[in-house]
């Protein structure tokens, strides 16, 4: 086929894929069924006959798109949201991981008739949420800050995990030894969060000091450096996929040049990656053998939804102070996505027995259980009782680096729920070395006076000096959540 026919399909499958991200999203479906739908549709079963059979290239693709959506997750996600429901999401990732595993395992042995291997791969590649998912559907929903701070936390760190065990259990010859298995997912895991936040740190040191010659340049910049870590961790044998999300997460909420941008770029990518994966991932379905799965898929997707599921968030929430409305809706808020379809072809490489068969059946699972789950999370939510924080809209700060003035040029929006609306600009108190010079209103720029009174999506140019800057910044955050009283309130901003 010539280039210029594959460069048309190619826009043109963008272009229906962000139609049907509208579509899904008013339907409040993840965007995954409608991609999936797209490769089924240009497939051997839809009318282009477009055949795409290679199990070890589909592989690769997928683990790269993985480490995208990875990469866009830390990027876009905010950590002083997240931060409470660290600890706990990291359990529901690891011991809630582990425990689903087992629970699924069992009955797919007994009920369906798999062997051990073949059950525990297919209970194995079932277990991690996905976190183009969740993401998609959980950010759009008036939840609490700490429920969709652990879910997109756990959706984050429970790809690693499994990723380890799978590969396991598809390359060795007989059982694994638990005690080498555990002490390699503690070491991987372990170093994968190290390099990550190595990585991370490094990274957001080296973008603050340098000013680059052009402004787009920032966010390539920002998604090479998680890309690197996760090659970089692979190299020592360690978990790049929880070294990509920490390394994100890092770079996301460190105070970066241009990071309305850089996140802005990362979604994009993510996008792109959820398009082109979900799409392969239907394509590399066979319609035909589908169908016979159907009720195995059920079986093994009932399960997975009413007992494992909240059997494991029950069990790796012990200890948290977390009310049971909200146990509930994490349970019921386990969104499957590629994640699965993704593992389930690494056994298919390694041509195990059986390993056709658990495509077909996650594949099912996936979509049927999509289907039931994401349009009653709304509901869910409200059977729960769970209401959104009484939070402020973050303040959207952009800055660009003023390198031979050793001083950076900061671009703040004020949103229209914001306090600093109807604040003076002498009552702001910005440390020494930080002023307004430039307000933009309505179209139209001016110099302030120190009287003059802030409104409503405002634009503010502030210059600061690179020593106050992280100052500056966070007495901004606070006045914009707290009005200009935050200092008595003991709110200093973050």
């Amino acid at each position: 086929m010539q280039l210029d026919i594959w460069l048309l399909l190619g826009a043109t499958l963008v272009l229906s894929a962000i139609v049907a991200v509208r579509l899904s999203h008013r339907a409040g479906l993840p965007t995954l069924l409608a991609y999936m739908g797209l490769g089924l549709f240009i497939g051997v079963g839809g009318p282009l006959h477009i055949q795409f059979d290679d199990v070890e290239l589909a592989e690769t693709l997928g683990l790269a798109a993985l480490v995208l959506i990875l990469a866009e997750g830390g990027l876009t996600t905010n950590w002083r949201h997240v931060k409470p429901s660290v600890p706990a999401a990291f359990s529901v990732a690891t011991i809630g991981t582990l425990l689903s595993i087992v629970i699924v395992a069992l009955p797919a042995i007994w009920l369906i008739g798999l062997d051990w291997r073949t059950a525990f791969l297919l209970s194995a590649a079932l277990a991690p949420t996905d976190a183009a998912a969740v993401f998609s559907v959980l950010r759009r929903l008036p939840l609490p800050s700490r429920v969709t701070g652990l879910l997109e936390a756990e959706s984050g760190f429970n790809d690693a995990p499994v990723v380890i065990i799978v590969i396991a259990l598809a390359t060795s010859e007989g059982v694994p030894d638990l005690l080498e298995l555990s002490g390699m997912l503690v070491y991987e895991l372990t170093l994968g969060v190290l390099m990550g936040i190595a990585i991370g740190w490094l990274g957001a040191q080296a973008l603050r000091r340098v000013a680059l010659p052009a402004s787009g340049l920032y966010p390539i910049a920002v998604l090479s450096m998680t890309v690197g870590a996760y090659g970089a961790t692979t190299l020592m044998h360690a978990s790049g996929f929880m070294a990509v999300y920490v390394c994100g997460l890092v770079l996301g909420n460190a105070r970066l040049p241009h990071r309305p941008a850089t996140r802005g770029f990362a979604e994009g990518v993510g996008w792109l990656a959820q398009i082109g994966l979900f799409v392969m991932l239907g394509l590399l379905a066979a319609p035909g053998e589908l169908p016979a799965q159907i009720f195995p898929a059920l079986i093994i997707g009932s399960i997975l939804l009413f007992v494992a599921r909240p059997l494991s968030v029950l069990v790796s929430t012990l200890g948290f102070r977390i009310p049971w409305g909200e146990r509930l809706f994490i349970s019921w808020a386990g969104l499957r996505g590629a994640v699965p379809i993704v593992l389930a072809t690494i056994p298919m490489v390694e041509e195990l027995p059986g390993s056709d068969r658990n495509f077909a059946i996650i594949f099912n699972i996936v979509v049927v259980f999509t289907i039931l789950q994401a349009p009653t999370l709304p509901l869910v939510a409200r059977l729960c009782r769970l209401e959104r924080d009484d939070e402020t809209r973050e303040l959207d700060v952009e800055a660009a680096p003023l390198e031979e003035l050793h001083a950076d040029l900061l671009e703040v929006g004020i949103p229209p729920d914001s306090r600093l609306a109807g604040v003076e600009i002498f009552e702001l108190r910005l440390p020494a070395g930080a002023s307004i010079t430039l307000v933009v209103r309505n179209g139209s720029s001016f110099v302030p006076e120190p009287t003059t009174r802030l409104q409503a999506c405002d634009t503010l140019l502030v210059v600061t000096t690179e020593e106050v800057r992280e100052a500056a910044e966070r007495r901004l955050r606070a006045v914009s959540r707290r009005g200009k009283l935050a200092g008595w309130f003991g709110e200093t901003g973050t």
